[in-house]
């Protein structure tokens, strides 16, 4: 199998690569990724990109055919990846998120692409009740970037995939240790301020719903996508990914992090704006499809292994919230500063 890998330089990619190359070890595995956050390491290991065949450096917006000539797949992790930098770059959003992976989609479908995956989010369902929400239910994306998801996903369900099978995983709030990790995360942000300071500062009041999940496990939920039949779900498909476990208010991550790092203390601000952000998802429709590929790693599995981690890099930034080096949009902005990419998010 030869499979590209867009977006493969970011805080999920080099998981996602790592575990291809393990469960595919003879396929052709691509990548190709912009390199804005390239040098963010937090590994003492060899670069992940090792595992690759080859490495493409380029924007998606201008993705060579060349590149997608002879592919089986395509797994699209490409994208401007969270609410902040949606917010102060809408456009770029639009264009990159939407535009990009509709038009990336429809040339991967025409150069005889079979399987192609796309990374959604469970961002879509947006201010919500505490019922558990459905693929089928009403949307109500409050951000850019939930907005750029949904769109995305409505213009795939009305294109003609030709032989293609396309996958949208609404992956649940990404969480775990990373090559590249990032620490724009709520429980990354948690352990992280657990490690450097010995107290989780939490900006909202605590009481929003987010359901989480491993980067390990969605790169689980992306070999199932890279191998399932049309005949298991249809050929496109649109499915939460995560499980019930993992539907959990945001106070309490906090209390879990803080069990696991002794003399940490809990610092909720209750009088925080309102967070409408609040959502708690239904996984069944995964569940049914996807019973082997179901995920594996528990809530305190992931905070131990971010643990581990950033104790293995002797992690003791205080300030690492205004970091480039794990926080996306200080990394854009300082890019952006610096003259070395534009406004629109392109090199210049």
């Amino acid at each position: 199998m030869r499979i590209l890998i867009t977006g493969n330089m970011g805080y999920v990619g080099p998981v996602v690569v790592s575990h291809l190359r393990r469960r595919f070890p003879e396929s052709e595995l691509l990548g190709f990724d912009s390199g804005f956050f390239a040098d963010c390491l937090m590994t003492n290991g060899p670069l992940p990109e090792t595992l690759l065949n080859a490495q493409y450096f380029g924007d998606v917006r201008e993705l060579s055919d060349d590149i997608l000539r002879g592919l089986d797949a395509v797994v699209h992790l490409a994208a401007v990846s969270n609410d902040p930098i949606g917010n102060r770059f809408a456009v770029a959003t639009d264009a990159i998120n939407r535009a990009a992976s509709v038009r990336l989609a429809s040339r991967a479908s025409a150069a005889g692409v079979r399987k192609f995956v796309v990374a959604s989010s469970c961002s879509v369902y947006g201010a919500a009740d505490d019922n558990p929400k459905r693929e089928d239910d009403a949307l109500n994306p409050l951000t850019v970037y939930a907005r750029s998801k949904v769109s995305t996903e409505e213009a795939l369900a009305q294109m003609n995939l030709g032989g293609m099978t396309a996958t949208c995983l609404r992956f649940s709030t990404a969480c775990g240790m990373s090559d590249r990790l990032r620490l724009d995360l709520v429980l990354n942000d948690f352990v992280a301020c657990a490690v450097t300071c010995g107290e989780i500062t939490v900006l909202s009041d605590g009481s929003p719903w987010r359901p989480l999940i491993d980067v390990h496990d969605m790169a689980l939920a992306i070999e199932w996508a890279l191998v399932r039949s049309a005949d298991e779900g249809g050929q496109m498909l649109i499915v939460n990914v995560g499980s019930d476990r993992g539907n959990r208010r945001v106070r309490d991550l906090a209390a879990a992090v803080a069990a696991l790092v002794p003399g940490t203390s809990v610092n909720i601000n209750t009088a925080a704006p309102f967070d409408a952000r609040s959502y708690r998802v239904d996984f069944s429709l995964f569940q049914h499809l996807a019973p082997n590929f179901q995920p594996r790693i528990g809530l305190e599995q992931s905070i131990v292994a971010l643990l581990e981690g950033l104790r293995s890099i002797r992690f003791d930034d205080r300030n690492f919230r205004q970091s480039r080096r794990v926080m996306r949009l200080p990394a854009i902005s300082a890019l952006i500063d610096s003259g070395k990419i534009t406004p629109d998010l392109r090199w210049s």
